[in-house]
């Protein structure tokens, strides 16, 4: 699978990862975890690593947590999470409880969710940061409304990553987020690359186009994911799914070529966007 380098650090990040929401707040049965032990299973087979979850995902952090411990495959993550809540005691409590959860002694990246509180927690998050409990500090909003203000806490520097919504449907981030990260050194995770999933099902039905096969792409999903990762400043995509034959087309966004920019400009007309 491609990488691309985490601009603080150099250090490279498999381009397409595994996001947690709804589709691993799972119980304890076996007939419901065994699928996602396959989705895991099927990313790190294909070069990937990231698996994003928060607190607010219900029980798919300790989902998360169980299956690396049972399979024995922390070390091929790159477990990324979220402090979201409000006061520096209630944020270091529930960030202890997500350590926990995932059965791990150090978080690739903790995030501060939906900007929730997000001045009490960096100084939490720096020393943590600086002692080696998580490795990298990162911010997240999931709509097109709060990239202003995303970009304005960016400004203060010391974020690593942060995590936004983009997708064909929702192209409000290349405006000023991506060139502020791509000047700035910050990392993106994108979320929602399908438009929360309705724009994937209203193409669906579709035929797939001639010019998919430019990109080694043999399914919308396919499509909609290298359209997101087209622009070099994008890190890593996080497509949630609990499915494994979900995750085996996804991954496939990770290999081949990616659209230049007059495929991009027939991607969106072709999707009447």
């Amino acid at each position: 699978m491609h990488k691309r380098k985490i601009p603080s650090t150099g250090e490279e990040l498999p381009v397409v990862g595994c996001g947690t929401w709804q589709t691993f707040d799972v119980g304890t049965g076996a007939a419901e975890r065994a699928p996602l032990a396959e989705v895991l299973r099927i990313l790190f087979e294909a070069g990937g690593s990231v698996i994003d979850s928060s607190p607010m995902y219900g029980r798919s952090e300790g989902v998360v947590g169980d299956l690396l411990a049972a399979a024995g495959s922390r070390d091929k993550a790159f477990v990324a999470t979220k402090v979201w809540t409000t006061g520096r005691d209630a944020g270091i409590a529930q960030m202890e409880r997500s350590f926990k959860l995932l059965r791990t002694d150090r978080i690739d990246l903790m995030q501060i969710h939906n900007l929730v509180d997000w001045q009490t927690h960096v100084p939490t998050l720096q020393a943590w940061k600086k002692e080696g409990r998580i490795r990298y500090l990162g911010i997240t909003h999931y709509t097109e409304s709060a990239h202003e203000t995303l970009q304005s806490v960016l400004q203060r520097g010391g974020f690593d990553f942060v995590q936004v919504d983009y997708a064909l449907d929702d192209r409000g981030v290349e405006r000023r987020l991506l060139p502020f990260a791509a000047e700035h050194g910050i990392a993106v995770i994108v979320n929602q690359p399908f438009g929360g999933g309705g724009l994937l099902r209203k193409l669906s039905g579709r035929r797939l186009p001639d010019w998919a096969a430019e990109i080694d792409c043999t399914s919308w999903a396919q499509i909609l994911l290298k359209f997101v990762l087209a622009p070099l400043a994008v890190t890593c995509v996080i497509p949630g799914t609990g499915k494994p034959e979900h995750m085996r087309d996804n991954v496939r966004a990770g290999f081949g070529p990616y659209p230049d920019a007059a495929l991009l400009r027939r991607m969106i007309g072709d999707a009447g966007l």
